[in-house]
């Protein structure tokens, strides 16, 4: 006789349940989904109480089970279990799991993979496959490679193979960077320097697949990494560089989406994530890093004006920025850092009439906005008269714009204008960063490659990020002495570089965390990492590790 398989066991399971079979003894399904939407308490000792059920749809946390509603739906989606009633019965439209979408006020997105783990090898040992093809003008067969066939893990079905992909894996090829140069060190990850709590205090530049990385640094940083920035491949299928681009649109969002949902556990409360993108991808980017981080805790999407001309062969529209989304983990703890305040901000605050309270620039008494009936009229003890420009409302009460004269704070020009002293020992001392950063501000993609090709020559890499970009992003990030950034998208290593030269600037002691599963990751990341501190003098070094194979 056979073994039955799952679904015939649970089945028959359900069954037992009187609730949810017709007259004719038949599943009616449509119960089954509503009872699980709605974590009916029956349904569920049902499902615990059997072996097959709870190894499938339970999590136990010590003494705890808990139970994987969003497994259960999905096993039901994707295996019916009867034809005898339709899902909604009579009602006909869009769905989110067992509802329509009229009776929730969710926004999801739905693509092929989302279930799925998507290893997503990038290196160009596995990002290809070899095969031969006969080329007429050599007259003989060569070599040729096609992209990677991405292989799809669904969490359910394969859970097992999941389990072995993301399990930690060990380390090879340990080297310690240093002014002097590079030399192996031991194994059992005795070489690391680690802090009174025991989590390692080592810069880390890892090469492998930067999703298993990630499952790697869980156990030893969750909840400790300050701030987040990387940059992904864009999903053009454009770029020069050995990058297995190539995703279509579903892959894209699968490969994103694993790595982000992993990449959130390693955040501290208080730190934030951003995440570099063209126009092509940034706005799914959104929605699925709304789903995962929160809607709440989205903070902006940043434009850098990347580019400071503009390509007349365009055939629509010449593109000169790009976009950065920016989210907190939690934004009613986190705290948003200022930019320093330049010579001309400081420069425009002056002191003609020599206030002792210092320099002080005018601001306007009036505003825009206000109502009419709340206008005035006022006569000031130096016999001064004030009131608004036509169209225009007074900005303070009468009564304060009286304690403001009384303090000293109004200004009385030679014209007859009257405005009040803003002082520069009043204002914060920093400034808000706007959504917009232009080039003259963190630099233009020109000049990246320029910064780039002084460490490494020309012709290295395409487009790297420029350290004063990921500088702005580190203080608004609000980065202090000893936080941890990670990089799980290296590239270059602009983070390392602009983290270094903050560290060399306050003689700080942040620590970096970089992940590059391109073949690149020793002869271009770690070169240039180690170029940096020695032109530019920096007492620093970081620890090389690669991803085992096995």
């Amino acid at each position: 006789m056979p073994t039955p398989s799952f679904k015939e066991i649970l089945i028959d399971l359900l069954k037992t349940d009187t609730r949810l079979i017709d007259e004719q003894g038949d599943l009616r399904e449509n119960l089954v989904h509503e009872y699980a939407n709605e974590l009916d308490p029956q349904l569920i000792e049902l499902l615990l109480n059997d072996s097959h059920t709870r190894e499938r749809f339970f999590l136990k946390i010590k003494d705890v089970y808990v139970f994987k509603q969003n497994d259960f739906r999905f096993f039901l989606d994707e295996n019916k279990l009867d034809n005898s009633y339709t899902q909604y019965e009579n009602k006909i439209g869009l769905s989110f799991g067992s509802r329509l979408l009229r009776e929730t006020s969710d926004v999801v997105l739905n693509f092929p993979y989302k279930d799925c783990i998507l290893e997503g090898g990038q290196s160009t040992e596995e990002g290809s496959d070899v095969y031969f093809e006969f080329d007429v003008k050599e007259g003989d067969y060569v070599e040729k490679k096609a992209k990677r066939k991405e292989v799809f893990f669904n969490q359910i079905l394969a859970r097992d193979e999941i389990d072995r992909l993301l399990e930690p894996k060990a380390f090879t090829n340990a080297q310690k960077f240093t002014i002097e140069g590079n030399s192996p060190v031991g194994g059992g990850g005795l070489f690391f320097t680690r802090d009174e709590n025991g989590t390692i205090k080592d810069n880390l530049i890892i090469k492998g697949n930067n999703l298993l990385a990630l499952h790697c640094l869980k156990q030893e940083f969750r909840g400790k990494v300050k701030l987040i920035y990387i940059d992904p491949p864009y999903n053009t299928g454009k770029d020069g560089f050995t990058y297995n681009d190539n995703f279509n649109h579903s892959t894209w969002l699968t490969f994103m989406k694993n790595r982000l949902e992993i990449a959130r556990e390693l955040i501290t409360d208080d730190g934030s994530i951003w995440v570099s993108l063209d126009d092509k991808e940034v706005h799914y980017c959104k929605i699925l890093m709304d789903q995962i981080f929160g809607r709440d805790n989205f903070i902006s999407t940043v434009i850098w004006n990347s580019k400071y001309t503009v390509s007349n062969d365009a055939k629509f529209i010449s593109y000169q920025h790009e976009n950065i989304l920016f989210y907190a983990k939690n934004k009613d703890i986190f705290e948003i850092g200022l930019l320093d305040r330049t010579k001309e901000q400081n420069d425009s605050y002056r002191n003609p009439d020599n206030d002792k309270k210092g320099v002080w620039k005018a601001t306007p008494l009036h505003a825009k906005s206000g109502n009419e009936e709340n206008n005035y009229t006022i006569q000031f003890p130096n016999n001064q008269t004030w009131t608004p420009p036509k169209g225009r409302y007074p900005r303070y009460s009468k009564d304060r714009l009286m304690s403001i004269y009384e303090e000293g704070g109004l200004y009385f020009n030679k014209n007859g204008g009257i405005d009040k002293k803003t002082y520069l020992s009043e204002v914060k001392q920093g400034v808000t960063a706007g959504s917009v950063w232009t080039y003259d501000e963190v630099g233009h993609t020109h000049a990246n490659n320029e910064e780039l090709a002084g460490l490494l020559g020309k012709g290295i890499f395409d487009n790297p990020k420029g350290t004063s970009l990921i500088k702005r992003i580190l203080k608004v990030g609000n980065i202090s002495d000893k936080d941890i950034i990670l990089d799980y998208h290296a590239g270059s290593g602009t983070t390392a570089h602009a983290v270094l030269q903050l560290n060399k600037e306050d003689r700080g002691n942040r620590q970096f965390i970089m992940a590059e599963q391109m073949d690149y990751a020793e002869s271009i990341t770690a070169k240039r990492v180690q170029k940096v501190m020695q032109k530019e003098n920096i007492d620093s070094s970081f620890i090389y590790l690669e991803l085992a194979k096995n």
